[in-house]
């Protein structure tokens, strides 16, 4: 039976295609509210290699994941785009935040990053959460490194400078994510100070041969080494394409050329080994 259409607020009525998106809204809040309530989060850790030596990771990448009510891992671009713009966004980077502290407290030797949402600078328990894990270990601070998207540092651009300052004299990194995707005001980024610059996936697939990518990625480039960033490049799938950031300057490379996101990272995996010996 074909769903039935309903009125919007103005009293036009609404596409079935709107409805039907709206409802998928809700119950994606609902499994986002539901694996809230029953810790049903985790992180999944993808390496940042060197460029130079794709062996030895510089650094990993925390990934928010949730389980579905049949038990399916979700990665977050399944619901995120649900999740930004609501407090329960909020929640999620809090949550996100707080598995990241605790596996750096129990893993001395690893660094890591953490996506958050500018609109969680100044959410309260997003700050306890913090203050709580660098209270917890002091060396947590210089090994964790907060990711911001350009889209979202640019909604409120002022706050994010002054957030990063303070963190900053913290000991904490900041990277910008997904550079080249959004629309930074140039006037901005030379306030920002973000120590990490990672290019966005779209300009690095198949750059070895396709010349738009090629100057667009060199320009984007020159702008994180003139600002003295450590240059990622992101979606790196294959060897040529990582050779070719190789030559072209890049300082790390990310992606599945290098490793999955994984919910069970080597040195868990170790930890279990051991255990069983």
């Amino acid at each position: 039976m074909a769903a039935e259409a309903s009125y919007l607020d103005n009293g036009e009525m609404d596409s079935p295609l709107n409805y039907a998106a709206s409802k998928r809204e809700q119950g994606i809040q609902q499994t986002i509210e539901q694996a809230i309530r029953q810790k049903n989060l985790m992180l999944a850790y993808q390496p940042v290699v060197s460029a130079r030596n794709s062996d030895r990771p510089a650094f990993f990448e925390g990934l928010i994941r949730i389980l579905d009510e049949d038990g399916r891992l979700l990665p977050a671009g399944r619901f995120m785009p649900t999740a930004e713009t609501r407090e329960i966004g909020r929640i999620l980077d809090c949550n996100a935040l707080e598995i990241g502290l605790r596996e750096l407290a129990e893993v001395p030797s690893l660094r890591l990053s953490i996506n958050m949402s500018a609109r969680s600078i100044g959410y309260p328990h997003w700050m306890e959460v913090l203050n709580t894990g660098l209270a917890r270990d002091k060396t947590v601070a210089e090994r964790l490194i907060l990711e911001i998207t350009e889209s979202s540092a640019m909604i409120m651009p002022e706050l994010v400078t002054v957030f990063m300052a303070d963190l900053h004299r913290r000991g904490i990194s900041f990277a910008l994510d997904d550079f080249g995707a959004g629309y930074t005001a140039f006037r901005y980024f030379k306030d920002f100070y973000f120590d990490i610059l990672k290019i966005d996936g779209q300009f690095i697939r198949g750059i070895h041969e396709d010349a738009n990518n090629q100057v667009l990625t060199a320009a984007l480039l020159s702008i994180g080494q003139h600002f003295d960033m450590l240059t990622v490049a992101e979606a790196v799938e294959y060897p040529e394409e990582a050779a070719f950031l190789q030559a072209a300057g890049f300082d790390c490379l990310q992606g599945y050329l290098f490793g999955m996101p994984e919910t069970m990272p080597a040195w868990r995996t170790e930890d279990k080994a051991r255990a069983a010996g």
